[in-house]
């Protein structure tokens, strides 16, 4: 078996472009338990995600949870599934597609833009197979997670560079850093709220409920906890609310470990006890509506806040293709761009150049 990734085939004629990755969680294929078992199986048996001695997990992963968890997991799935597929690939995929169209407009024929998930398809290997196929010899990598956490942005790194150990011809990479107090990413939250309150009225209270990760990651050193309640600082001063008009949150406990506080289902349940008029919910860490937005916060997030007494409840979709979102997108791409945009009609003319010399020592050659 070959070490190395066979290369593709390498023509002088044809340009280098700069590659431009933008990278999700993932998705199962469909919204069944056949289909659930692999994607939980690939992202479970990730070290970034679940940091627990393999050979337990291991037990725990094959003995339990994918015997149980995927049939239960792809009701939920079937409950926020589209005719296009799964919400989180098609907002991803058209993400990439107006990112592609704006970048396009100002760098023609030097930028390809394209997706990839961690888990799923397409995997980040075969993206970047693709994007060396077409002659890319830059790539810059953009994890779709605002805030860093080992469990998403480190796990993100650490395949493309397991992708990269089996290349021989490595392109350079760079990657967006985090960005959870990008202006440009905190404009675009603030004017996403204010369009919901404009076709629906103001809530009374604002609950920004972000993704969860157990509490030993801020106390190794995580940063991830940090950053989230930066980014509701921000967007709170950004919509002039005052501390006690919004609360931030995180979601998604799994297991019997403690994570990081307060719970979104435990404040759910204190805003309906309140009875308040309306109660408005966002989820600033996703960028994408997914299963964990559609089903978790805009359905379960709902039943528990009503049956706890609240009236209503205002769920506010994720930046998806927000205009304000996709310039934001704009913006972190060509911070990375600098340095690495060439003239185009210079690069044609080195290469004409090229092949002229590589013609004089043919030449040269067949001579002697």
């Amino acid at each position: 078996m070959a070490r190395f990734l066979t290369e593709p085939q390498f023509a002088h004629q044809n340009p280098a472009k700069i590659g431009v990755l933008l990278i999700n969680l993932g998705t199962p294929e469909a919204p069944t338990a056949q289909a659930v078992r692999p994607y939980l199986r690939q992202f479970l048996s990730d070290p970034r995600v679940v940091e627990i001695p393999k050979a337990i997990w291991w037990c725990i992963l094959n003995g339990i949870i994918l015997t149980v968890r995927p049939k239960k997991s792809a009701e939920k799935y079937a409950s926020i599934w589209t005719k296009e597929g799964s919400p989180l690939k098609v907002w991803t995929i058209k993400q990439a597609k107006l990112l592609k169209g704006q970048l396009g407009e100002a760098f023609p024929e030097q930028l390809v833009v394209d997706y990839a998930m961690r888990y799923g398809s397409p995997s980040i290997e075969s993206q970047i197979s693709k994007l060396k196929a077409l002659n890319c010899n830059k790539i810059i990598i953009v994890p779709m997670y605002p805030q860093y956490a080992a469990s998403t942005t480190a796990s993100v790194n650490d395949e493309v560079y397991r992708v990269l150990q089996k290349t021989r011809f490595q392109p350079a990479i760079r990657t967006v850093a985090p960005y959870y107090d990008h202006p440009h990413y905190i404009a675009a939250l603030a004017a996403q709220v204010r369009q919901h309150w404009q076709a629906n009225g103001k809530g009374e209270h604002l609950l920004m409920s972000f993704h969860g990760v157990p509490r030993y990651t801020l106390e190794k050193g995580d940063p991830y906890h940090c950053h989230a309640l930066k980014t509701g600082r921000l967007l709170a001063e950004a919509l002039d609310l005052t501390p006690a008009q919004y609360t931030v949150a995180f979601q998604s406990r799994f297991g019997k470990a403690e994570w990081l506080k307060p719970y979104t289902s435990q404040v759910l349940q204190q805003l309906g006890q309140q009875q308040l008029s309306q109660l408005d919910v966002i989820c600033p860490g996703f960028v994408a509506d997914c299963l964990e937005t559609l089903e978790e916060i805009a359905i379960e997030g709902q039943h528990d806040y009503l049956k706890a007494g609240g009236k209503s409840y205002q769920f506010i979709p994720c930046l998806n293709d927000h205009a304000k979102w996709i310039s934001t997108l704009e913006e972190l791409v060509r911070t990375e761009l600098t340095g690495w945009l060439t003239n185009g009609k210079a690069e044609k003319r080195n290469i004409d150049e090229l092949n002229q010399s590589l013609n004089r020592c043919k030449t040269i050659n067949t001579t002697n």
